[in-house]
């Protein structure tokens, strides 16, 4: 068992909270419903909450409902894989997170100068942790921010908004998917 898992096997009564469950849910689903949207070209980003989700991007409502609906019968069914994105924010972050870690302990100390001349050594482990941090984010996803098995959920509504972004002259078309259990 991985260490990642560890951890999650003595987090479990937190993640199994049910208000944190339903978001780690629900962002399986955005996930999901991202995947099969991304086959037919549309580039969205999303945001998930005990309520359901947003999608962020052009694309007509009816593709979005089809897809959430694809998705959830596909993960219903097993297909848990479809719940990890390589997009996603818990890959940004752990890959941030570790090349600021990493910055930190290797340019701390008193002298400057020996700071700089540390600098390429640094950078060489931090280019590591970078490519380290996919890996390490997928896990985090598996076992921590998504939750593959998404019970009983079922699909409500989704409403498409179009939102005015502030100091631009355009709109930002926003799908808003509500969920519950049963």
């Amino acid at each position: 068992m991985s260490p990642i898992a560890t951890l999650a096997g003595y987090c479990a009564p937190a993640l199994q909270q049910p208000i944190i469950l339903r978001v780690r849910r629900n962002h399986a689903l955005e996930h999901a419903t991202i995947h099969i949207l991304n086959r037919q070209r549309y580039q969205l980003s999303g945001r998930s909450s005990e309520a359901g989700f947003v999608l962020l991007g052009e694309a007509p409502t009816e593709q979005v409902e089809s897809a959430v609906r694809e998705a959830l019968q596909r993960m219903q069914a097993g297909e848990r894989q479809l719940a990890l994105h390589p997009n996603c924010g818990t890959n940004l972050v752990t890959s941030g997170f570790l090349a600021t870690a990493l910055a930190f302990l290797g340019f701390s100390g008193r002298r400057w100068r020996s700071a700089w001349e540390r600098f390429p050594t640094m950078m060489l482990f931090m280019m590591v942790a970078i490519l380290l941090s996919m890996p390490l984010g997928m896990s985090l996803q598996r076992h921590f921010t998504t939750e593959g098995d998404l019970g009983d959920m079922q699909l409500v509504s989704v409403t498409r908004e179009a939102v005015s972004l502030p100091f631009k002259n355009r709109q930002l078309t926003m799908h808003r998917i509500v969920t519950r259990q049963a």
